[in-house]
């Protein structure tokens, strides 16, 4: 069962094709529905141009200064160019791009980036979720479902991630989930138009003998698929948390 598989590998050296791409996890249930992680497609599209024009106000202030204006940023013609980048980056080796599926539609999207193999063996993870979704555990699920699968199938050590410590939301998915504050990186990204600190927070594999999964569904925060629910837990809704 997924939620009990857990396997601690020695750190592996990239050889032959990608270890854990495309990028497909199971499913786990939370009270919004059902959340996987599986490759981004151009079909995804319309809706990552959409969702992403409309959560403006909640994206740009915690996210890289794009180029020009937001809406051109997220035109369809710039999702083709973003899918071809991040297609090349996996098959390089060095990212693991994934759409986050909630009840078989595209909500949002989750990246294992800098993905080093060998005596590092270690990536950072970086995620978003429409603002539609939230407060239903979508983003934690596939928070924990991307830490699953860097160390089940990539054979990753560390997973690590940069978050503003004015991000509250995220800092609770990611404490969640299992990861810890290691220190501040001062002006270490340029966000919204300026340099700006953020926390680091990491974790690693023998932090998580139950799997990021695991520790959630110990928590009752997640179900395994066809696991016996009830129309009450699908209505929770987990205070302040995507």
């Amino acid at each position: 069962m997924y939620l009990r598989d857990r396997l601690f590998r020695r750190p592996v050296a990239l050889a032959g094709p990608h270890p854990g791409w495309p990028l497909w996890t199971p499913a786990v249930d939370v009270p919004a529905g059902r959340v996987r992680l599986r490759p981004l497609t151009p079909a995804d599209g319309p809706l990552w141009s959409a969702y992403r024009v409309a959560d403006e106000h909640v994206l740009r202030p915690v996210e890289p200064t794009v180029d020009g204006s937001w809406a051109d940023a997220h035109s369809h013609r710039a999702w083709r160019a973003t899918v071809g980048s991040l297609r090349r980056m996996a098959l390089a080796g060095v990212a693991l791009p994934a759409a986050i599926d909630l009840d078989g539609r595209f909500i949002g999207q989750l990246t294992l980036g800098n993905v080093q193999h060998g005596a590092v063996g270690s990536c950072w993870i970086g995620y978003w979720v429409h603002s539609a979704a939230w407060n239903g555990g979508v983003a934690t699920a596939a928070v924990a479902l991307g830490v699953d699968h860097a160390f089940r199938d990539v054979g990753l050590h560390r997973v690590e991630a940069t978050v503003m410590e004015t991000n509250a939301p995220s800092r609770r998915v990611l404490a969640t989930c299992g990861f810890r504050e290691e220190g501040r990186l001062e002006r270490n990204l340029h966000i919204d138009g300026r340099w700006t600190d953020h926390l680091l927070v990491g974790v690693t594999a023998e932090e998580l003998p139950e799997g990021a999964v695991g520790r959630l569904h110990r928590a009752g925060r997640v179900r395994a698929t066809g696991e016996a629910g009830d129309a009450a837990w699908h209505r929770r809704r987990p205070g302040g948390e995507t």
